[in-house]
């Protein structure tokens, strides 16, 4: 309410200067814009400045509601042109103004709208629209006069926009077109500051510098901060001297008092005030409270409590458990209180010793070495505990570390048995026989009375109960044969344990190691055949072989050999190589899998143990073509197929071998159907190639010729061994009348002279393709030396053995009763 009036004899002070400056004749600012402020109204001219060398008014009008008009007008003289002129623009509206909570009875007053048509006569009708109109804003059709009928809030809407029109009363033609302008709400101090975000924490180290910034706290108002002093806050301290100040200006809290001390008081809340109008009277205010913790930091030394402590551990306690706890106090917290401790002197430090439990800050002692109430009955430790996270700045406050005495006594305690030794390793040879001894285990009573000891065997570790042990001498002995291949190490354990008090026991652990005897028979793998290359070369190694034994390798070297009582290998050696392996090598040039694919390979292989065994195994190799540049042999078909493609030369190589076998079969075609086209010899209405006929009479010609049926070509052996004996049995029976076993045997003829003739009789049948028949059956035979049909000439015939009944050869014929009757004369004779 202050600011309109001041502001408004600003703007019109410098309006009055600008009138003065174009009356002097000097051109206006650059810009399109003259403006005329008042509180209520401004009147905005776009466009230049027209002047005039005849007149030049401006003219400057304050209305009773503290209006303000503008407007130029500017007269040419008679005759003269106005060569710059534009049109005139004065309907152009900038903003008015208008209080926020507006509470007096009547309507708040905006401003006056004006046209330069508006003679004063009420011709004029001036129309409002937009934001508000009609409701919250009215006009005066006649004057123009704008007011609020309600109270508005800026800080829910800080401006409205509007439109003005003028029209003509009478015709309603429009007299000014419409102009738009703003509506601004002023703000007035309606809005304490308030804190949205409180209330705060906040924390700073204890022992901290006086003026040490602790927190900065803003609060927000939601009045207009570009106008007045509504928005202006300025901070104080209701609560909280004087430990703590605040920056009235931006709201930095610092600490006011030095060695605040945590451990005497850790938390403080303050209240802090925000008041607008920079905090001067009548201003609106609010408060939140700011609680502030006062942070550790490592300011206090560590304190044993007592400064000395005894502690009793009874001699069975385990080594490497906890005996104890001690704890030394520091009123520090976190980092600043963790603690070491350690024990300081040597002899305490050899038998125990200590480690800080990081939850508690207790140091945990624990028993390093078994205690012997016999031997030694109390020790005496010296502890010391020392911060690990020291500062600097309060080293003055004394050393940060504490030290005391612990006195442990040695409790006795009856003890179960005692092993000599922490474990035992024994071992036995496989395959010995039931009740073998393996070894001896020994265990004491520590205590002084020194009872008597019983041992046993813990079933549930001794596996399948393969040992025993005696109950009083502690003798481990075996109860089955062992078997080094299927079991080399058994572990069992054996428990000690005191006669007259069985609870009391302990248990000690007992490796046996089975050690091997020679019982297993060396052997070659033949799970995978050898490749042999098809280009292998003669002295070439073709792979190299070794053995497996499940015996020990204790056992010696293997030794490699072919079989003594084989006949040799033509094709493969054998070379030993003398470090437990073989080498195969070739003992010809080049293998074709043609040929023979697969070859054998019988190997002799004996172990270097006692007794020596040895093994034959028979090796298959498989000859191959192998794929070059590899360095193991390999055959081409698994390259080929493990391959992605076929190179070129393959694919030519392939095409010509489908070229040949296509000519191949056209050749043969070509030569059958020639052959097919031939006229037959024989034309005959009984098809000749039925029949086979045979020469096998020394004489008779033609006449015997005898026919069979096509039967005899299926089983051409069978055929004529039915027929030899049909032939010979009649004749067989006339010579064993006549002494027909003696005859002497055959002439020698030339061997060598029939073969030539039937080979050429051979070749002669093959080369003749048209004779018939097509399928005769021509046999070319020779009985050779020692036929058994002898010879029948007469001369140096033996004796007679006549054996047959000479009536029985009525049936033979005249032929065979001339020559029966001329045998025997002559075997008359030649006995006599």
């Amino acid at each position: 309410m202050e600011r309109a009036p001041n502001k408004l004899q600003g703007n019109i002070a410098l309006e009055r200067q600008a009138i003065e400056t174009m009356s002097h004749g000097t051109p206006p600012p650059a810009g399109p814009l003259r403006t005329a402020h008042a509180h209520n109204q401004t009147k905005l001219y776009n466009g230049p400045v027209r002047t005039s060398k005849a007149h030049n008014q401006t003219k400057l009008f304050e209305s009773p509601g503290r209006t303000v008009h503008i407007y130029n007008q500017t007269k040419l003289s008679e005759g003269e042109k106005d060569h710059h002129h534009r049109p005139k623009r004065g309907w152009v509206w900038n903003q008015f103004f208008v209080l926020e909570e507006h509470i007096g009875p009547e309507a708040q007053y905006v401003g006056k709208l004006h046209s330069n048509s508006d003679k004063g006569d009420g011709s004029v009708r001036y129309l409002l629209s937009g934001e508000g109109a009609g409701t919250i804003f009215t006009i005066n059709e006649v004057t123009g006069d704008i007011h609020a009928t309600r109270s508005l809030d800026r800080e829910k809407k800080n401006h409205y926009v509007l439109h003005a029109r003028a029209l003509d009363r009478l015709t309603g033609r429009v007299v000014e077109p419409e102009s738009e302008f703003i509506i601004k709400v002023q703000d007035v101090n309606d809005n304490a500051p308030t804190f949205p975000d409180g209330p705060f924490t906040a924390s700073v180290p204890e022992m901290a510098d006086i003026g040490t910034s602790v927190f900065q706290i803003t609060a927000t108002d939601a009045d207009d901060p570009t106008y007045g002093n509504s928005a202006r806050i300025a901070y104080s301290l209701l609560q909280g001297q004087p430990f703590f100040t605040i920056d009235p200006k931006n709201g930095v809290i610092r600490t006011a008092l030095a060695n605040m001390d945590r451990e005497t008081r850790e938390m403080y809340s303050i209240i802090v005030q925000a008041k607008d109008m920079a905090g001067s009277v009548g201003g609106l205010s609010g408060s939140t409270t700011v609680n502030i913790t006062l942070t550790d930091v490592n300011d206090n030394p560590p304190r044993f409590p007592q400064k000395n402590y005894q502690l009793y551990v009874p001699e069975s306690a385990q080594v490497g458990k906890a005996v104890g706890k001690i704890k030394a106090n520091d009123d520090d917290l976190g980092v600043n209180a963790e603690m070491a401790y350690r024990i300081t002197n040597e002899d305490g430090a050899a038998m125990f010793s200590i480690a800080t439990d990081s939850d508690k800050r207790e140091g945990i002692i624990s028993l390093g070495k078994p205690l012997d109430y016999e031997k030694k009955k109390a020790y005496s430790l010296s502890i010391e505990g020392e911060n690990t996270h020291l500062d600097p700045r309060f080293s003055h406050l004394g050393p940060f570390r504490d030290t005391t005495t612990l006195k442990i006594i040695v409790g006795d305690v009856d003890e179960a048995p005692v092993f000599t030794m922490d474990y035992y390793i024994m071992d036995v040879y496989e395959n010995a026989l039931a009740g073998t001894h393996v070894g001896m285990v020994t265990a004491q009573d520590p205590d002084n009375a020194r009872g008597n000891v019983r041992y046993s065997i813990d079933s549930s570790a001794n596996g399948e109960g393969l040992f025993s042990i005696n109950a009083n001498s502690g003798l481990i002995t075996t109860t089955a044969s062992l078997d080094r291949e299927l079991v080399p190490w058994h572990n069992i354990t054996v428990k000690a344990s005191e006669v007259e008090n069985p609870n009391l026991e302990s248990s000690v652990l007992v490796t046996v190691q089975v050690l091997d005897v020679n019982d297993n028979t060396p052997y070659i793998p033949t799970d995978n055949d050898i490749i042999v290359c098809e280009s292998s070369k003669a002295g070439q190694v073709i792979q190299t072989i070794r053995a497996t034994d499940k015996d020990n390798f204790a056992n010696g070297r293997f030794s490699f050999a072919l079989p003594a009582n084989m006949p040799a290998n033509h094709n493969f050696t054998l070379k030993d190589n003398e470090d437990s392996s073989a080498s195969i090598v070739a003992r010809r040039w080049g293998f074709s899998q043609a040929e023979q694919e697969l070859h054998r390979l019988a190997v002799v292989v004996r172990d270097g143990g006692e007794p020596q065994l040895s093994s034959t195994s028979t090796l298959t190799l498989r000859v191959c073509p192998c794929q070059r540049g590899l360095r193991a042999p390999t055959c081409q078909a698994q390259a080929f197929l493990s391959s992605a493609g076929l190179s070129t030369g393959a694919l030519i190589a392939i095409l010509l071998c489908i070229l040949i076998l296509l000519a191949i079969v056209v050749l043969f075609v070509t030569l059958r159907s020639k052959k097919s086209k031939k006229e037959a010899l024989i034309i005959s209405e009984e098809d000749v190639r039925e029949n086979v006929v045979t020469y096998d009479d020394e004489g008779g010609g033609e006449a015997d010729t005898e026919a069979f049926d096509i039967a005899a070509l299926r089983h051409p052996a069978a055929a004529a061994a039915a027929e030899a004996r049909r032939r010979r049995e009649p004749q067989s029976e006339a010579w064993r009348a006549v002494g027909g076993d003696s005859l002497s045997p055959s002439i020698t003829l030339p061997i060598q002279d029939i073969h030539e003739v039937i080979q050429m009789k051979v070749v002669e049948a093959d080369q003749d393709t048209s004779g018939p028949p097509y399928d005769s059956l021509q046999t070319y035979a020779y009985e050779g030396q020692g036929s058994p049909a002898g010879s029948i000439s007469s001369l140096d015939l033996p004796g007679p053995r006549l054996e047959a009944d000479p009536t029985e050869a009525t049936d033979w014929g005249p032929d065979v009763h001339t020559l029966a009757r001329l045998l025997k004369e002559g075997v008359s004779q030649h006995t006599l």
